[in-house]
């Protein structure tokens, strides 16, 4: 298990409290687990907000519990949960010295509204930063056999910015993003919480993740089908303002180094209805010029060669562009004068001489303005919200999809390999077609779907789904 010191170091780098980084921790571990189950590796599917979080987008609200749709029903059942989770907790305690006792886990199986059966489960750990006295921390399981799956799950890598991450990696079975984006509007429409809002606006600000406004409608309206309830409208969710803004400290503030406006969220509703219903893709402001031989940075995991300290200032700037909130940066410039600014993050640049530069725009100067990372002394994230004037680059470049064949260790092999070499099985995103390819080439070109008809998923980037000789 990781040092307490590890987990405090994280906490106060993103201004969140020691026991929801734990909680991450551990639930980086619980996937790990589940994923290396026999019983379990590829009949539950990982989703909701815990899976933006641990396998789309690392720079997203921190979650606490863990939603999967079941495609074996059998498995809801206390003796067959309690026995996996056993071993599960076994096989975790041995690999990072997590304590799951086997004794203190609680799954309540029962009929939910539509007939069929569910369970809410309780797990039980002790981690680096748990009290030694009272009672332990716990992790809510929700599982459902009865969710309908549009799109084939994909095999994602887990995010697990921890000391103690397997030299492997840790992979989950997931939702396809479009779903997981489907699955929080329909929750929006159904229950119309604070966080469904917050992950349904960041999903749709982030335009290089942003699936086909069509495709994204008919694996809604599947959804909501299946619940017997009619597509969201914006004039359904008017009412419940309200009670948004009386629930949206209380259910976000813990989960995020600094809490939005609500009504930074809200504002964008009709943008995201637009899009959604009549395909208005929202216009996307230009980004700043790319200097000769400069490199924007867009890396999933930013491993920079400018020290843990200011490593942590790039994550606070990054989740602050994600969340349109301006940051009040320390800079130090060449003369060694230092400032506070108020600033609009937008994007991370090495230059042709090899400095790393942030690209801002300076609120106090009211300019663009570049800062050399070397020079950054600090960086808090405020409350106050902006509108993009430029094209904000300081999230991953779309979400990051992985076949399994790139974390499972080869099987040994006793006869040659056909010849050929290794072959790459490339899945449309738009139209599921799958092309073989000798090399590791994701961009589609122009073609068409399997009923011959022109697919709009030429020049996109295809899933990787698998590897074969």
């Amino acid at each position: 298990m990781i040092d307490k010191r590890e987990i405090l170091q994280m906490a106060q780098r993103m201004s969140l409290q020691p026991n929801v980084v734990e909680k991450d921790y551990v639930l980086g571990w619980m996937l790990a687990g589940i994923s290396a189950h026999d019983d379990l590796r590829d009949s539950w599917v990982f989703k909701g907000g815990t899976c933006l979080k641990k396998c789309f987008f690392e720079t997203y609200r921190f979650s606490e519990d863990l939603d999967f749709t079941l495609t074996d029903e059998s498995h809801l059942d206390e003796t067959f949960l309690k026995r996996v989770f056993g071993e599960i907790g076994q096989w975790i305690y041995e690999r990072a010295g997590i304590e799951i006792p086997a004794d203190k886990q609680d799954f309540d199986i029962h009929a939910n509204p539509r007939g069929s059966m569910q369970c809410e489960g309780k797990i039980t750990y002790r981690g680096p930063v748990s009290p030694n006295s009272g009672g332990l921390p716990r992790i809510k399981l929700d599982l459902l056999a009865d969710e309908r799956l549009v799109l084939a799950p994909v095999k994602a890598k887990v995010f697990h910015p921890y000391s103690d991450e397997p030299t492997e990696g840790i992979q989950a079975n997931c939702y396809a993003y479009e779903e997981v984006f489907a699955e929080k509007t329909r929750a929006l429409a159904e229950r119309t919480r604070p966080r469904d809002l917050y992950d349904v606006i960041n999903l749709f600000r982030n335009a290089d993740a942003r699936p086909t406004a069509s495709v994204m409608l008919d694996v809604l309206k599947q959804k909501c089908d299946h619940k017997g309830i009619g597509l969201p409208k914006l004039a359904d969710l008017e009412p419940h303002r309200e009670s948004l803004a009386s629930a949206w400290e209380g259910m976000l503030k813990h989960q995020l180094p600094s809490l939005p406006l609500l009504d930074a969220f809200w504002s964008e509703l009709p943008a995201f209805f637009d899009w959604l219903v009549g395909g208005r893709t929202p216009v996307v402001p230009a980004a700043f010029s790319v200097g000769a031989g400069d490199r924007v940075i867009r890396d999933r995991v930013l491993r920079l060669p400018i020290g843990a300290e200011r490593q942590s200032y790039l994550e606070v700037i990054r989740f602050a562009a994600a969340n349109r909130l301006c940051v009040e940066i320390d800079y130090r410039n060449e003369k060694g004068e230092r400032s506070q600014r108020i600033v609009e993050p937008y994007s991370l640049r090495q230059t042709q001489k090899g400095d790393i530069v942030l690209h801002i725009w300076d609120r106090s100067r009211d300019a663009h303005r570049s800062f050399r990372i070397d020079r950054i002394e600090g960086a808090r994230t405020t409350n106050k919200t902006f509108a993009p004037r430029y094209a904000i680059e300081l999230s991953p470049q779309g979400p990051v999809r992985v076949a399994p064949a790139a974390y499972r260790a080869p099987a040994p092999r006793t006869t040659a390999r056909p010849s050929g070499g290794l072959k790459y099985i490339i899945q449309c995103p738009v139209c599921q077609k799958k092309f073989t390819r000798s090399t590791n080439d994701r961009k589609l070109n122009a073609h068409k779907n399997d009923w011959g008809s022109k697919c709009t998923g030429s020049g996109r980037t295809g899933h990787l789904i698998d590897t074969r000789y």
